[in-house]
């Protein structure tokens, strides 16, 4: 992984002749950028899972919840497993990108924007769960419906965080990244859209394992979804450093 004095010779220059500009990726390294970057991504998520449900039953094993505090123990024993997932899988993303930016700020970046993109959706979530509890009625399917809408949207939206903490990154290479910003909420609302049609599919599977083959189906579309288009947008990012296409980081 490269460190930030490793590449402050190539931060973007506003000045530069927008002719000078070149593609983050060389056209020449693209392919192969694309499925490294996807099967990381992909092992950063099995991976990353498989250790913070480890953790998660270590800590219970370990150290049992504080009587009278149940729900405080259990938001920490969340925090600490959702937080080595987001840092195993911000790794082994920048395990490839660190050829063209640094390393160790794109695993900072991806891991503390994680973290606040999944406690803000949980937020709102949980809000809207709490909006329909107070109701104290069988919702309606239009109830239920709109609820499920908005729970989805606050999902989606909280995408924006991890894009503003990873272009805070970017814009140090790159130039007209702010689009960036929004790219992880295209990949929660792909990922969402995946979702609801493969619980469409449910009454297709035996039902004693209709759950689990489904959940199965699912996670694996979520890391393939979070792998291809990141990686499509990182090759479509430019910087103005005037190096060649088949220029690269070491």
């Amino acid at each position: 992984m490269q460190t930030d004095s490793d590449h402050s010779s190539h931060k973007v220059s506003p000045g530069r002749n927008p002719k000078s500009q070149r593609f983050l990726i060389p056209r020449s390294q693209r392919r192969n950028f694309l499925i490294k970057f996807t099967f990381m991504t992909i092992l950063g998520w099995i991976v990353g899972g498989i250790a913070s449900i480890t953790l998660e039953k270590a800590i219970l094993e370990v150290l049992p919840p504080v009587v009278g505090k149940p729900m405080t123990w259990y938001s920490w024993q969340k925090y600490l497993s959702s937080g080595l997932f987001a840092v195993i899988f911000g790794a082994d993303q920048a395990f490839v990108i660190h050829r063209y930016v640094s390393g160790w700020l794109w695993m900072l970046a991806t891991g503390v924007g994680w973290m606040i993109a999944n406690s803000v959706s949980a937020a709102w979530i949980n809000y809207i769960s709490s909006i329909a509890s107070s109701l104290n009625k069988a919702l309606s399917f239009q109830e239920v419906f709109i609820l499920g809408i908005l729970s989805t949207c606050a999902y989606i939206i909280s995408g924006i965080w991890l894009g503003l903490c990873q272009w805070l990154v970017l814009r140090r290479y790159t130039v007209r990244a702010w689009w960036w910003n929004f790219l992880p909420s295209i990949s929660f609302l792909f990922i969402s859209i995946s979702v609801g049609l493969l619980s469409l599919l449910q009454e297709f599977f035996p039902q004693p394992s209709s759950i689990q083959i489904l959940n199965f189906i699912g996670q694996g579309l979520t890391a393939v979804i979070l792998g291809i288009i990141p990686a499509i947008g990182l090759c479509l990012l430019k910087t103005d450093s005037g190096q060649t296409d088949d220029f690269h980081y070491d």
